[in-house]
């Protein structure tokens, strides 16, 4: 897939996304807006897997640690084939397969049940393992969100991750600078974010997270390395793509009203967002 298509993809994404909260009337929307363009990389580039078989042994695993940002897994997943594009409307309903957090039980395609913040990295290093002992060639992929370091359990599994040389596990972090209640600086700073990973004995790469050609090249580049995991930093804008939620950390979860939703859907669809999809400027 060309990288003008990776863009085309993350747009509808996002559409989708902007589309699900607003039915829902509930949601997190500034993340997944946000991360619309590593899921786009991950789905249609990078993961090695078949939506027509989820369960398939030799798929690679992606574990999404915050699970409040799910709306993103969900569109891409929809857009991917694992399910039809109309149930994206029955997110959070009752009896819905896409509860507002991700619940295994319910979709294949869901590695694992997430929503308290802090686990999914330990989670990540398990499966990791297993497949190192078990002698399986699959990946594991680990979506992280920047505030949830604020939390002591990733920093146990950080240390248990780089200490075993888990080199079948890229995590990759949304690093948004924002969290419910503030920026992440602010309320509990994480900087210097690099340096703290790179002392747990990881290899640590930077990218702009809605650059797809730097998001694809970083996962290769994790690929080739033999001795350790691997941590993709992803600078993204919360928000990414509508102009009044761009950096705003109030977007974290928030209601729009109807003009809100037109005007989201329209920044969306002509490109009106302070940064383009997948390109640099």
């Amino acid at each position: 897939m060309t990288i003008d298509q990776l863009a085309k993809r993350a747009q509808t994404i996002r559409e989708n996304i902007i589309t699900m909260v607003e039915e829902a009337g509930s949601g997190h929307i500034g993340g997944p807006m946000g991360m619309a363009d590593i899921f786009a990389v991950l789905y249609f580039s990078v993961l090695n897997h078949n939506p027509k078989k989820p369960d398939w042994p030799e798929r690679d695993r992606l574990i999404l640690s915050p699970g409040h940002t799910v709306p993103v897994r969900y569109a891409a997943m929809a857009e991917a084939g694992y399910f039809p594009r109309k149930e994206l409307r029955t997110l959070r309903m009752f009896g819905t397969r896409l509860q507002g957090h991700p619940h295994n039980l319910a979709l294949p395609g869901l590695e694992t049940t997430s929503g308290p913040l802090g686990q999914g990295l330990s989670q990540a290093c398990g499966i990791a393992l297993a497949a190192r002992l078990n002698k399986q060639s699959h990946r594991v992929y680990a979506i992280l969100s920047d505030g949830e370091h604020q939390e002591g359990q990733i920093w146990e599994a950080i240390m248990y991750a780089g200490a075993r040389r888990l080199n079948n596990l890229t995590v990759i972090i949304d690093r948004n600078y924002i969290q419910i209640d503030g920026p992440t600086e602010t309320i509990m700073p994480l900087e210097p974010l690099p340096e703290k990973y790179r002392a747990f004995n990881w290899h640590v790469i930077e990218v702009d997270g809605h650059n797809h050609q730097q998001l694809i090249d970083a996962c290769a580049e994790a690929k080739a390395v033999a001795d350790r995991p691997t941590c993709i930093i992803a600078h993204t804008i919360p928000g990414k793509g509508v102009g009044f939620m761009e950096y705003d950390f109030h977007w974290h979860s928030k209601v729009m009203t109807e003009p809100e939703y037109k005007q989201a859907l329209h920044d969306i669809r002509t490109l009106k967002g302070k940064v383009r999809s997948g390109h640099d400027d």
